[in-house]
């Protein structure tokens, strides 16, 4: 008897209607950029929590936040501007990509007309933290790029972990997407590259105003609390990065996660 095939399942709890718009992932990745530049972003907007993600491939944990249980990957909306974001308080692992990627084509990007993905790069200098290139999947994203003043990644590149893997499918699927890679410390979470993703890369696609002096102000205090999920994600990349290692060895193109 075949096994069953797991899946991702959306569950939305509000009946929020929500126009077309930009969908932002903030999955954990290398400095947590992604993750902590989407907190950000969702709160200072206000969004909403407009569902979760569910699957038996996420890792058996419960999440919590001031004293009540939630959902550890939650969907989050607002309406003006018509953004969406994905967070996860916990790593995903390589096993469940391709079944999130199906469920975000099918139960999300059928609504939204852009997807926008957040990678950190490890930084080679303390002068290069918080520079940002962007990548994108049609001329005209590559254009509104260049109209915002953010620089085109023109050297040969891989972008892996889960944000990849995203990415990856969403472009062969067709959904235009944008990838913004920020160089950030190489060894810690980095409040700081989230401050400069947001403010030079995230604003002036999607036409909003984050306030975002508190990630510098607060970088130790967000550095501390983010330890615990950094350790997380480097076991989970250095597992899956085991059986592939004849690929990571190799001097170019660079590997971002």
């Amino acid at each position: 008897m075949s096994r069953p095939i797991e899946t991702v399942r959306f569950k939305a709890i509000t009946d929020q209607k929500i126009g077309t718009g930009t969908f932002i992932e903030g999955l954990p990745g290398h400095g947590l950029v992604a993750a902590i530049a989407v907190n950000q972003i969702t709160q200072q907007l206000g969004l909403s929590h407009h569902g979760s993600l569910h699957s038996d491939l996420f890792p058996p944990v419960t999440s919590f936040t001031k004293g009540q249980i939630q959902d550890p990957v939650r969907v989050y909306a607002g309406e003006t501007p018509p953004v969406l974001t994905l967070q996860s308080d916990v790593v995903l692992p390589p096993t469940s990509y391709r079944a999130l990627g199906s469920c975000l084509r099918k139960e999300i990007m059928t609504k939204f007309e852009r997807a926008v993905f957040l990678v950190g790069a490890p930084a080679r200098s303390e002068s290069e933290v918080g520079d940002i290139q962007g990548v994108a999947t049609t001329a005209a994203l590559k254009d509104k790029l260049t109209a915002a003043n953010i620089p085109l990644a023109t050297s040969p590149g891989l972008v892996g972990g889960v944000t990849g893997a995203l990415a990856d499918d969403f472009y062969q699927s067709g959904i235009p997407t944008i990838v913004l890679i920020v160089q950030a410390n190489p060894f810690y979470p980095d409040p700081i590259a989230a401050q400069s993703l947001i403010e030079d890369g995230v604003e002036p696609l999607v036409n909003f105003d984050i306030e975002t002096p508190e990630l510098d102000q607060q970088a130790d205090a967000i550095q501390e609390k983010l330890e615990q999920v950094a350790a997380q994600y480097q076991q989970v990349t250095q597992d899956d990065q085991a059986g592939q290692s004849r690929y990571i060895d190799q001097p170019v193109p660079s590997m971002y996660q």
